[in-house]
């Protein structure tokens, strides 16, 4: 009893001097904020952990993100023997030995056994593998986090034996959720300190914290340990103090306002007028304020055609690849590959010439033509066989150059022009290969 109540008093006083985040995380699912898309109510992570049924897991995404903290829930929740390494420190010795405690709480106690590994992509393949035989016989549970791609990063058959479950950044509200209760919990927060948080501190600590939560919570530790009382006995923090303690200068950026709509017409008229500098400056801003990546990488893949099109066609595929980069890595890292996106595609020569054929053929379908298919274009699967048609339809690649000159346009618009490609890039290649198809031989037409 006596070793109890000492290691019970232990643990009370590191709580004391533990850091806000520490002290702040949630002891249960209930308390637990974010994530929603995992563990609210009804979704398969939820029913597993209520159902004390989870099987290996792998969790990713960007730090301050709730893995961790994730995982001692689960510690709570469960009634398996949890254990805990950090593959920083953790070698395959503590592997064997946590495995021994499994082998021995399955054959003598019938008991479960979760073992969470924190950054496990820091493990190397032979420490990884020697987890699998454990994992593959059941005898472990494990439950790995890590801020990288696990696909990459973790050994296959590790990865076909465990569920991946992508954690994202925390949101907004997520973050000011939190730091609310820190501000008025008594038990574990700063609720006992005078502390007067005015709402601009907070609003910029949410911003800044760009969805690492814990990033928030430590500047509000800091504030709260180091602005002295006034004359009210207040602890009054304000927005410049706020600035001062995550070492973060105040970007003037409203995610919801004017500025946030300034600021990606800046980042998009740089990029169309070929200023790879000015885009960059542009994209800092954002990212520095805390504006979504994704929203960023939606708006490069929408550039890459309206104002690039096919004066340089591998600025789409690489502004589609970034958007999957940014969903898959998230930032820090992927702020890497905006930034390759964006000189990439403010470096290349420009063309609108998609974007206009297409509202161009978009005002002859609403205003000149009816869109009636000519007959040697239509489907031949559904008709009468029999029935004689007036214009027969030649297949292009019968023919030298695999081209054939016949109308494809409704009869009402034939002889229209939308597309007029431009002389520069790669779109200069198709203005020739156009012109000189043209010149292969006189118009056919069997009408």
């Amino acid at each position: 009893m006596q070793e109890n109540m000492f290691e019970i008093n232990r643990k009370s006083h590191e709580m004391q001097h533990a850091p806000l985040a520490n002290r702040m995380r949630p002891q249960n699912l209930e308390d637990f904020v974010g994530q929603r898309h995992l563990v609210a109510e009804g979704k398969l992570l939820y029913r597993l952990i209520k159902a004390d049924r989870l099987t290996s897991a792998i969790f990713y995404g960007p730090p301050g993100t709730g893995k961790t903290t994730l995982a001692r829930v689960i510690a709570n929740e469960t009634r398996a023997d949890f254990h805990e390494l950090n593959a920083v420190m953790a070698g395959k010795k503590d592997i064997e030995r946590i495995v021994q405690v499994a082998e021995n709480n399955l054959g003598v106690h019938n008991k479960r056994t979760i073992l969470f590994i924190d950054e496990i992509h820091r493990f190397n393949k032979a420490q990884q593998d020697a987890l699998l035989p454990s994992v593959e016989k059941g005898l472990i549970t494990l439950i790995g986090a890590t801020t990288e791609n696990p696909f990459y990063e973790i050994n296959s058959p590790l990865m076909s034996r465990s569920t991946a479950f992508a954690f994202q950044s925390m949101t907004d509200e997520d973050i000011e959720e939190i730091i609310m209760r820190a501000v008025t919990d008594q038990e574990r927060g700063l609720g006992h300190y005078p502390l007067s948080v005015k709402p601009e501190a907070i609003a910029h600590w949410v911003m800044a914290a760009n969805g690492d939560v814990r990033k928030a919570l430590n500047a509000l530790e800091l504030a709260a340990l180091t602005v002295e009382k006034n004359e009210e006995g207040q602890i009054v923090i304000d927005y410049p103090i706020a600035v001062e303690c995550i070492q973060q200068k105040g970007v003037q950026y409203d995610k919801a306002g004017d500025n946030h709509y300034d600021t990606i017409s800046a980042f998009i008229k740089s990029v169309r007028g070929s200023d790879p500098d000015a885009a960059l400056f542009w994209l800092a801003k954002m990212l520095e304020a805390g504006e979504d990546p994704n929203f960023i990488a939606r708006r490069l893949v929408i550039l890459a055609s309206e104002d690039i099109g096919n004066a340089e066609p591998q600025g789409l595929a690489m502004a589609v690849a970034a958007a999957h980069a940014v969903q898959m890595i998230g930032l820090p890292e992927a702020r890497l590959n905006l930034a390759q996106v964006t000189t990439f595609l403010a470096a290349s020569p420009k063309s609108n010439a998609s974007y206009v054929a297409i509202n161009r053929a978009s005002e002859a379908v609403r205003k000149q033509s009816s869109g009636k298919v000519p007959e040697h274009l239509r489907d031949k699967h559904y008709r009468d066989q029999s029935v004689k048609e007036e214009r027969v339809y030649h297949y292009p690649h019968d023919y030298p150059y695999h081209y054939y000159k016949q109308p494809y346009l409704p009869d009402d618009i034939v002889g229209s022009t939308f597309y007029h490609p431009t002389k520069l890039g790669y779109e200069k290649k198709l203005l020739q290969y156009l012109e000189a198809i043209q010149k292969l031989e006189e118009w056919k037409d069997d009408r």
